[in-house]
């Protein structure tokens, strides 16, 4: 366990940043891969960039220099939600967990949403995510469906 003088101390030496095209981009690869071990690392910032081309964002919490938590997102507009954010991806990477880098990000994707006018916050997540549904309760989100 650590010690909430460590958490706080972490917390506070990190940035929330939008990471651009390119070697930014490039530089996410190892954390998301840790959520999506599927991707390839030569076709990363290209498939990323295809998906910027329809609103995709990526977003990182950066700690000395580096990304240590990520969240993928995009808005969108529906007829049962109105104007959303849509969250695809979100991950902290796994040495730097509990530290409070992924509810930094939901915090600042809250934001974003209030100060853009967007009524809804929706993303998907595992059942077997135990851990990343204790952040979202503690976040005050609800858990609303199962997707079958």
């Amino acid at each position: 366990m650590r010690a909430a003088s460590t958490r706080k101390t972490a917390v506070s030496e990190a940035t929330i940043e939008l990471i651009p095209d390119g070697i930014r981009t490039a530089e996410c690869f190892a954390v998301m891969r840790q959520l999506r071990p599927h991707l390839i690392e030569a076709e990363f910032v290209e498939r990323v960039a295809a998906q910027r081309r329809q609103g995709y964002q990526l977003l990182a919490v950066v700690v000395d220099g580096r990304a240590a938590a990520l969240a993928g997102f995009r808005v969108g507009d529906s007829l049962s939600w109105g104007r959303f954010v849509y969250v695809d991806d979100l991950v902290t990477d796994e040495g730097l967990r509990s530290f409070g880098y992924g509810g930094m990000l939901l915090d600042w994707l809250v934001d974003y949403c209030r100060d853009n006018g967007l009524a809804e916050l929706h993303l998907d997540s595992g059942v077997q995510r135990f851990a990343a549904h204790r952040l979202y309760l503690r976040k005050r989100m609800e858990i609303t469906c199962f997707d079958v």
